[in-house]
């Protein structure tokens, strides 16, 4: 079935709105959140490192992880990863080494300078979370509900991968 009869069947028109509004805006608050660690950096003076791979490092935290994992994961796409690992551990923000039982395999971890980094952005979210809440913009139970429906969705659209293509 098209899209166009999906979205002339009966009660579906306003759904198929609602859904293609909330897509948009899932891309749109991605692009934003890359902003928004942009502007922190230029703030602070972080000029040599991009938003993207600030939030790797965040993401990373104190684990000690492969690019695969970071893929498995679901965070970033393979050629991304890489090429963003690639230059995190030539600026030294990451260690990097060969796995023992998989030599091609190899595993990073943060430096002290990236530990710094992931600071910047746990410090930032702390500041928008606690503002979110002083303002009144969202309060526990609107982020627990934002959240479920988030993991809703992607559980939907795994199996679609999954088990439909």
């Amino acid at each position: 079935m098209s899209l166009e009869l999906q979205v002339s069947a009966p009660g579906t028109k306003g759904f198929m709105s609602s859904y293609l509004e909330a897509l948009a805006l899932v891309e749109r608050l991605h692009r934003l959140l890359l902003d928004v660690i942009k502007d922190e950096f230029e703030r602070v003076g972080v000029l040599e490192i991009n938003a993207v791979q600030a939030l790797l490092l965040f993401n990373i935290g104190d684990h000690e992880v492969t690019a695969g994992e970071l893929k498995s994961r679901g965070y970033y796409q393979g050629s991304n990863v890489s090429y963003n690992l690639k230059k995190l551990v030539e600026m030294g923000f990451m260690h990097h080494q060969r796995c023992e039982i998989d030599r091609r395999s190899v595993r990073v971890r943060l430096t002290p300078r990236g530990r710094e980094i992931r600071d910047i952005v746990a410090d930032l979210f702390s500041r928008h979370a606690e503002g979110l809440q002083a303002k009144g913009v969202l309060g526990t139970e609107g982020i627990e509900e934002i959240t479920s429906a988030l993991r809703r969705v992607e559980r939907y659209w795994t199996d679609q991968i999954r088990y439909i293509y």
